[in-house]
């Protein structure tokens, strides 16, 4: 492919950055232009297009968009992930917010929602921490609902099956109890127990959607390195209608670039500099 055909114009970058942000709300500014070439190469190999801009010009003027926008919005959403991912959040679910839920409310079901559950790391990892407190002494069921907009990132997460790797962050005791390992010694992979992935499930969501559907008695829900990428008016639009998920007293943890949806949505009550209580 000559390197001409790597680079977008002008006009099909704006057309691309315009349709990504009015479809997940993600904006991409020309500093994102060759990080946003980078992403559509395979896609425009996988086609057999001449280039990318072949490619946008067929999205745009052959009407193949309807068909096409799961595979664009896969190729320029980023996904970074990680078990344990800024873990004092995990530390606080353990030891300040399941025990205050528990306490609060009569139901013995704690409802748990990773709203840009990417490859599922995050919703795994929430799964091992409430199941752990279940095997130490507390009594209680729980449920945890994984979204994101990426159907690769969903599909990965329903097999629950990644590089060995990925688990150097999680505690070696969680690791014997949690993580199978491959019969093939030449297999670098493991997956997450039975167990674990009975109690998560994942579906496809969009954040900019008018409604979501998900039940509006949710404990905790993390949103967590999203809204950054977010214009305030649409940070303001996605907490609020995050926070209309939340059962009274429910939490809705961020990232830790993102706490300042205190100042987007008044009325959440700040527990810590990105753990908020409705």
């Amino acid at each position: 492919m000559p390197a001409s055909a790597l680079h977008l114009s002008d006009r099909h970058f704006r057309s691309i950055a315009q349709l990504i942000e009015g479809q997940v709300g993600i904006k991409l500014p020309p500093g994102k232009r060759l990080m946003l070439e980078g992403r559509l190469h395979k896609r425009v190999r996988a086609l057999n297009y001449s280039g990318v801009n072949e490619y946008v010009e067929t999205l745009f003027e052959a009407d193949q968009l309807d068909s096409e926008l799961t595979h664009l919005i896969d190729a320029v959403t980023t996904n970074k992930t990680d078990f344990f991912r800024e873990p004092a959040h995990f530390t606080f679910m353990r030891e300040a917010a399941v025990p205050s839920l528990l306490k609060a409310h009569s139901r013995n079901q704690l409802k748990v929602w990773s709203a840009a559950s990417s490859a599922g790391m995050e919703a795994y990892t929430a799964a091992i921490v409430l199941d752990d407190m279940t095997r130490t002494g507390s009594r209680f069921a729980f449920r945890i609902l994984g979204t994101d907009i990426s159907s690769a990132m969903l599909q990965q997460a329903r097999a629950a099956i990644y590089p060995r790797e990925t688990i150097s962050p999680v505690p070696p005791e969680f690791v014997k109890r949690y993580f199978l390992r491959s019969r093939d010694p030449l297999c670098d992979e493991v997956r997450v127990v039975p167990e674990l992935r009975r109690t998560t499930h994942f579906m496809r969501m969009n954040l900019m959607d008018a409604k979501y559907p998900v039940d509006r008695d949710v404990d905790i829900i993390f949103c967590r390195n999203v809204l950054i990428y977010f214009e305030r008016e649409t940070q303001r639009k996605v907490v609020e209608q995050l926070c209309s998920h939340l059962r009274p007293g429910g939490y809705l943890m961020v990232g830790h670039s993102e706490s300042m949806v205190h100042s987007v949505v008044p009325g959440l009550k700040q527990v810590q500099p990105t753990v908020f209580r409705v």
